[in-house]
């Protein structure tokens, strides 16, 4: 088996990052070529999540690269490097190497679930690359205390947010950390879609003891977006046995959902209450300074340093949910690949179809004051005061929830600038707001309207 060239290996990462920069990470300098044979080059992964990863989504990209810098029609073929998994690789080199068959081009077509019906794991969302801030710190402890004592700190654990707070990311660092702790434990990670068609198959072909067996004989079940489990009388009642069958073995049980059990439509009482067994918490959308550190743990994953102006600039835009700030990132790293250039703030703000000479500067409180105190009609004195009429309080709790939306101040400098409230109070402001515009549409109407001022600078 000849051994490929470091030079070309080299050359071809090189060229991965130049031409497909949102699929490349940092920890692709720890691959290794072990071989090249039969017009295959094998490829060692740290383990095999990462060598699923790869497989799932870049292995038509290595296969250009390589052939380009080979001049050869050459594939790639994944191998994982016999260690047990982890949530990173650790540096050390491949040893007895646990290999595949190559995968040919046609199979390597993203799936978006296994054949067994499990959902991949990816080594993106580990618990070291989730960002921890004041609207998600219980619901990453408590998924740290799951993934070290699972059946026995929280059974259910059960996290809801809006879409792309990061509850599929927590669900994933879980699982990944429990493999790391004993790879021999028994995870079932899916959606529930997965599990409702699953059920409805073999509920027709005959096989109900084939199904019991894919889900109750298990140490872990993680079920992603439980809510489409509503309206679904025979999966509810499936589920619910399920449920009991694990929980009653003390096996863990993990869910999540873009509402709390109690909102969920049409989910039956007897469910609603056992999800509320264990502990339901909730993610929360992120703050500024929150979302200022996601863009740069996205950036460092896929080995970029983002400059502070242009990680304000992102944190400030994208205030929605962390997928969109990833797809910003993805933006300004493809142009800045086409362009052979360093990020700057001034090609990020190309990249999000903005005037790059029209001079960007950070949200500032009196900016948001500002807007707030002409929007209601009231005096900033006013909302410093000790006054507590709806008419002062909404205002004032609404400059709180723009202030940590869009500065980077904390929860304790705001609440000096409002009369030197304390930070639970301030905190308390933010909270109530997040909750009210949900369902009040005045409040969501004032806050849409101040967010378009703050964006466009009055």
């Amino acid at each position: 088996m000849a051994t490929p060239d470091m030079a070309i290996w080299d050359d071809a990462l090189v060229l991965l990052r130049k031409t497909h920069p949102t699929i490349c990470r940092h920890w692709f300098n720890t691959l290794e070529p072990s071989g090249l044979e039969g017009g295959v080059v094998t490829i060692v992964a740290p383990t095999t999540t990462y060598r699923d990863y790869l497989e799932r989504s870049c292995a038509h990209a290595f296969d250009d690269a390589l052939r380009t810098v080979t001049r050869r029609l050459v594939t790639s073929r994944f191998v994982a490097a016999g260690q047990p998994e982890d949530d990173e690789p650790d540096g050390a080199g491949p040893v007895m190497v646990r290999g595949r068959k190559p995968v040919e081009h046609p199979a390597r077509l993203t799936k978006p679930i296994n054949g067994d019906g499990t959902l991949p794991l990816s080594p993106d969302y580990t618990f070291r690359h989730y960002v921890v801030g004041p609207d998600n710190r219980l619901a990453h402890a408590a998924a740290c205390a799951v993934a070290d004592n699972p059946g026995k700190a929280y059974n259910p654990y059960f996290v809801h947010g809006d879409v792309g707070l990061g509850k599929t990311h927590l669900l994933q660092a879980i699982c990944l950390r429990m493999r790391a702790n004993n790879p021999q434990t028994r995870i079932f990670f899916t959606s529930c879609e997965h599990f409702m068609t699953r059920f409805m198959e073999d509920v027709a072909a005959g096989r109900m003891t084939t199904f019991r067996h894919q889900f109750r004989d298990l140490d872990v079940l993680v079920i992603d977006d439980i809510q489409f489990l509503a309206k679904r009388d025979r999966t509810q009642e499936e589920f619910f046995h399920t449920f009991n069958s694990l929980y009653q073995l003390d096996k863990q049980i993990v869910l999540s959902s873009d509402l709390p059990p109690e909102q969920i439509p049409e989910l039956e009482e007897r469910l609603v209450s056992r999800f509320k067994w264990g502990l339901v918490t909730q993610i929360a959308k992120p703050g500024f300074e929150t979302r200022l550190e996601i863009v740069k743990e996205k950036g460092r994953m896929r080995g970029l340093e983002i400059p502070d102006n242009v990680a304000e600039l992102v944190a400030t835009r994208i205030e929605t949910n962390v997928r969109e700030l990833e797809g910003a990132i993805s933006k300004i790293q493809l142009h800045a690949a086409v362009d052979n250039v360093d990020i700057t703030l001034e090609l990020a703000r190309v990249a999000l179809g903005e005037d790059p000479n029209q001079a960007f500067k950070p949200v500032t409180i009196d900016q948001i004051v500002g807007y707030v105190t002409e929007y209601y009609g009231v005096r900033l004195a006013d909302l410093q005061s000790r006054k507590r009429t709806r008419t002062i309080a909404l205002p004032r709790q609404i400059c709180m929830y723009l202030a940590r939306e869009h500065t980077r101040h904390s929860l304790e400098e705001i609440g000096g600038y409002f009369g030197g409230r304390d930070h639970t109070t301030v905190l308390h402001g933010v909270r109530t707001i997040g909750d009210r515009q949900k369902y009040e549409p005045e409040i969501a109407q004032a806050l849409e309207t101040l967010e378009a001022k703050i964006r466009t600078g009055g």
